[in-house]
């Protein structure tokens, strides 16, 4: 996979940015992460080395895009322009944007998206059951061609059955929160998720415990190092018979 950051720095806008790991990170060199800029990466899908290849090869794809600030953001509306053209470019890479703006989705969209790029996944979070019947109704009746969702950080269980059921859900993801502030995510809302996903044969990733793992009843405080391999030896992830879309 690769990353590609356009732009740095966002606005916090609900319960899960609270303890946003671009903040903290941001925090330790002094950097005041409310303040949107461009960066030196911000062309990179469209690079090109001294043989005028592409630097970013089809090999490194998935392209996860906006980690460190937030896609739809409305300090980006003009810079999204040049963004969406170069995805344009690109159609040879899959990239997957995540974000908590869906509701800006057609602000500054392309004037031939129609239905959706082939090449793009929108991956809506949905930390808590609230943010989830905000968003995901909305998400669902958008023109996109591949969608996803996030439940990053897991904040509590949450019922996404109406929006598994519509069949226009891709995967589902879900992640505990990481940093000495971690919020508890318990594993038993990561097998309720896992269930639902079953039932709709929905591929669902459980991507990583986060810092303060609640199982049977107990508190388990991870390292950094080892929430993702934790979670990956829980062993309930599920592919799904006819998983669509680009894999994340």
């Amino acid at each position: 996979m690769a990353i590609w950051n356009p732009w740095h720095g966002c606005v916090k806008i609900s319960p899960g940015c609270n303890h946003c790991y671009v903040y903290r990170r941001d925090a330790e060199f002094g950097k005041d992460s409310s303040q949107v800029t461009k960066t030196a990466k911000f062309d990179l899908p469209i690079q090109r080395n001294r043989k005028k290849e592409y630097k970013l090869m089809p090999e490194e794809e998935p392209v996860y895009t906006c980690m460190t600030s937030d896609f739809f953001l409305k300090d980006a509306d003009e810079w999204r322009k040049e963004a969406w053209a170069m995805i344009r470019e690109r159609r040879d890479l899959q990239f997957v944007i995540i974000t908590k703006r869906i509701r800006r989705f057609f602000v500054s969209l392309p004037e031939d998206w129609g239905e959706g790029y082939e090449n793009v996944t929108i991956m809506c979070t949905a930390e808590n059951q609230s943010r989830a019947d905000d968003r995901l109704p909305y998400f669902l009746s958008l023109p996109i061609r591949h969608r996803a969702i996030l439940h990053e950080p897991m904040l509590e269980a949450i019922t996404i059955e109406p929006y598994l059921e519509s069949g226009r859900i891709e995967r589902v993801i879900c992640g505990g929160e990481s940093g000495d502030d971690a919020r508890v995510c318990d594993f038993a809302w990561i097998l309720q998720t896992m269930n639902q996903c079953v039932k709709y044969d929905v591929p669902f990733r459980f991507k990583q415990t986060g810092a303060c793992f609640r199982k049977g009843g107990r508190i388990y405080h991870i390292a950094r190092k080892d929430q993702m391999s934790q979670a990956k030896r829980a062993g309930v992830d599920y592919p799904g018979s006819g998983a669509g879309g680009v894999q994340v």
